[in-house]
């Protein structure tokens, strides 16, 4: 079984590349969506405590089985601790013996930017190229980078409650063609904004903007809201517009959808790749990817992880599972 830590997972992504390797990640996402009645799904399987959130995000095909542990703790930050880490395992169906065990913190931020590519994809006008993002935490800067695979951005405005996250994700992006404008405030940062990313940590039921301060023709990509009582947006602007989700059994618990009426009418992503549904109709309306994160994309990552790992012989392998010479002789295994 090969093993990928964190020094695998940088290792890996220097050396080929961050926007090669989201841009890779992303066309495997669409594929595996593609195929959405291979997968056997469920939504997350989720422990709630007053601090934070333990998880297990399990999903497969008829060859694999991947399943991944991420936590949620937004005060691990005042604890010089991230508020997300995460470790992922393959498995192979035919025997259940595993494959692949391998860290998935920064995997997670690669995941869910790939999950916004695919959202502006199908969902962003063409011609949009100036990109608003309330949150400058630790997925800030791929959520821009994934974005910038799909549409040429010129312009970035960014505002965060906390000075020091702004002055870090400027600083990260510095060097990309696009311009940086930290916003005095909300109505600054909406402003002349084609597509607005919403990725706010606080654990609560939070309105970060008003719906008739969103223009018409806009894309709004929500990942704030993903467990129960957290959310983001206004109730009345999910009655406005066309509501994309990854898996609606889990995302109406989980994401904006919420605060939103249960007869709501709303797509899931693969119904837009499988084009299914058209996705925006005109210009001037407003679309809404609810993304709360699901196993599938999860699967995506690992399963990319896993070929690429093999490829340029990243990672160790080592005897962590009890694989007697006799299937039946455990005992005689351990003492001889």
């Amino acid at each position: 079984m090969r093993i990928l830590s964190v020094k695998d997972i940088r290792r890996l992504i220097q050396q080929y590349g961050l926007q090669p390797f989201l841009n890779a990640l992303t066309e495997r996402m669409a594929n595996d969506f593609s195929r959405w009645n291979d997968f056997k799904k469920s939504p997350r399987h989720a422990t709630h405590y007053e601090n934070g959130v333990l998880e297990l995000m399990p999903c497969s095909d008829q060859t694999y089985y991947s399943f991944k542990y991420i936590n949620g703790h937004p005060g691990n930050v005042a604890l010089g601790l991230p508020s997300i880490v995460s470790v992922g395992m393959l498995v192979e169906v035919a025997t259940g013996m595993p494959v692949l065990i391998s860290e998935m913190g920064i995997m997670t931020a690669l995941r869910t930017a790939a999950a916004t590519a695919l959202g502006t994809r199908h969902l962003a006008r063409r011609e949009s190229h100036r990109v608003g993002i309330i949150g400058c935490g630790a997925q800030a800067e791929f959520q821009l980078l994934a974005i910038a695979n799909e549409l040429p951005i010129d312009r970035v405005n960014y505002l965060d409650i906390d000075a020091g996250a702004m002055t870090k994700f400027s600083a990260n992006l510095k060097h990309q063609d696009w311009s940086m404008h930290q916003a005095r405030d909300m109505d600054d940062l909406l402003a002349d904004i084609d597509l607005l990313v919403t990725a706010t940590a606080a654990r609560k039921r939070a309105v970060l903007f008003q719906t008739e301060q969103i223009s018409p023709g806009m894309h709004i990509h929500a990942i704030g809201g993903d467990c129960p009582g957290k959310t983001e947006l206004p109730p009345d602007l999910i009655s406005k517009a066309t509501v994309v989700v990854e898996y609606l059994p889990q995302t109406r618990h989980e994401g904006e959808m919420q605060n939103s009426p249960t007869d709501i009418k709303v797509v899931e992503l693969h119904q837009l790749i499988n084009g299914e549904h058209p996705g925006r109709t005109s210009a001037e309306e407003i679309t809404l990817f609810d993304a709360v994160g699901f196993a599938l994309e999860d699967f995506s990552g690992i399963m990319l992880l896993h070929e690429l790992a093999q490829k340029y012989e990243i990672g160790e392998s080592i005897d962590m599972l009890a694989i007697p010479p006799d299937p039946k002789d455990l005992y005689g295994f351990l003492f001889n």
